[in-house]
């Protein structure tokens, strides 16, 4: 006989998170043992990371962990940790998971671009090159390791043209992506090709007029050309 558990297990399933927490919160799971519970916070923590509302998220994911420590979905879990707290700046935090994964014996191209921006929120440029670079040995075709690699090699001024040509992968690769074209178009005003820079940068803010990095570099491309 289907439960009111299976029901709310079927629309997580559907991604229909609000659906599916409503239905979690009304299941009978007084009788649950320890595997059970360990897994209805494990789906509390994934519909509230859904629905962004992070500091739930934080308590039912941080639960999980603790109780299942090597599975598949306690990785899942450790990745989704990290992402809530680089989403609250929280960066250490977001390494404390991140780097707990690699010690686990988890490694992926994925793991390693969160840990480059993780570094580079906190001004550790050296670090972030390093940990992007990782990403890209892993799968050289990772769309945000090429972005963000190639943003850093360009603002920094480590390597423009190598930044620009990581930074023309990424466009390729997603050619909808306001911020691929935002860091196209920078690479392009800070490699002096002002046409090309304003081309991108136009795309960018007409995909994300509110976006304000982009707003930023278009006003500094202004500036520069009147």
């Amino acid at each position: 006989m289907k439960t009111t558990y299976d029901e709310a297990v079927k629309l997580f399933k559907m991604k229909r998170w609000d659906s599916a927490l409503a239905t979690f919160q009304e299941a009978e799971t007084s009788t649950f043992n320890a595997e059970q519970k360990a897994e209805l916070a494990y789906y509390f923590g994934l519909c509230y990371t859904k629905l962004e509302r992070f500091n739930d998220a934080l308590v039912y994911l941080e639960q999980f962990v603790s109780d299942d420590k090597r599975s598949l979905r306690s990785c899942q879990c450790r990745l989704t940790l990290a992402y809530i707290y680089m989403n609250t700046k929280r960066p250490k935090m977001a390494e404390f998971e991140l780097e707990h994964l690699l010690k686990s014996g988890f490694k992926s191209a994925q793991i390693y671009t969160m840990l480059g921006f993780a570094a580079w929120t906190q001004n550790q440029e050296k670090e972030a090159i390093e940990r992007y670079e990782k990403a890209l040995e892993l799968d050289l075709n990772n769309s945000t390791a090429l972005n963000s690699l190639g943003y850093i090699l360009v603002e920094t001024g480590k390597d423009i043209p190598r930044g620009l040509e990581l930074c023309k992968r990424a466009v390729e690769k997603h050619p909808g992506s306001a911020v691929y074209m935002d860091s196209l178009g920078w690479a392009y005003y800070k490699s002096g090709e002002l046409v090309e820079a304003r081309t991108w940068l136009r795309r960018a803010l007409s995909i994300a007029p509110r976006q304000r990095e982009i707003s930023g570099h278009m006003k500094a491309l202004v500036d520069k050309a009147s």
